[in-house]
């Protein structure tokens, strides 16, 4: 019991921290204190899932959640550059979640989407930094995440929560490179960027957490006994 309240309290500072960050822009903050209000959010996410993990998946997950806040973190403190491996490194653990927990039957709208999601997030990508000298990182960059988002949307995981998830965080990243290209010198995407990253976050994170706790179904087994035919 109160390991529960614990994790729920956990869960309640998490969305307090990461929806109220949204308020820091019009706060005069000193620089620690807005890196440690942006880690708040994701890094709190980090560890709600380390609590409820039970499993490898489980702790993949709380990974996941750490190396985005770390991430957060360092685009403050080191740069895009520093920050963008950090989150590569949780999308390659987010990949390996989604396809240890891949979904038996796809339909043909379903494969049809995860293919298209990854070259159309590349090329976006690509088109939208108006210094082209950066282009080629942020296609590569891009192509790890688009991959990441597709193998959400495949998995067995609710799609409409985690795989939209992914999906949101693929569109905050675009709107990240918007910014360096026909978007520069706007205000209000920095507020979309960090809406549709922490609600991403959180749908990937409560998803996960919540079909991991259910024990998975498995298939019905032959009775040798039973006639055949």
């Amino acid at each position: 019991m109160a390991k529960s309240k614990l994790t729920t309290a956990v869960l309640v500072a998490a969305i307090a921290g990461g929806v109220s960050y949204l308020a820091a822009g019009a706060m005069e903050l000193s620089p620690l204190v807005e890196v440690a209000w942006k880690g708040s959010g994701v890094g709190l996410l980090a560890v709600y899932a380390a609590l409820r993990a039970r499993t490898g998946d489980g702790w993949l997950l709380a990974a996941v959640m750490a190396f985005g806040a770390l991430g957060d973190v360092l685009l403050n403190l080191a740069g895009l550059i520093v920050g963008a491996v950090a989150f590569l490194v949780g999308h390659l653990f987010a990949i390996t979640l989604y396809l240890r927990n891949r979904r038996p039957r796809l339909t043909r709208s379903q494969a049809l989407l995860a293919l298209v999601l990854v070259p159309a997030t590349v090329i976006i990508a690509w088109l939208l930094p108006t210094d082209r000298s950066g282009a080629p990182g942020i296609a590569f960059y891009a192509a790890v995440l688009s991959l990441m988002a597709a193998a959400a949307w495949i998995s067995r995981f609710p799609r409409f929560v985690v795989g939209l998830g992914a999906v949101m965080f693929v569109l905050s990243d675009l709107l990240i490179f918007a910014r360096l290209g026909p978007l520069a010198g706007a205000e209000w995407p920095g507020y979309g960027v960090w809406t549709l990253y922490f609600g991403g976050q959180l749908l990937i994170c409560l998803g996960v957490t919540r079909s991991l706790a259910r024990p998975q179904s498995a298939p019905p087994k032959l009775d040798p006994q039973a006639p055949q035919g």
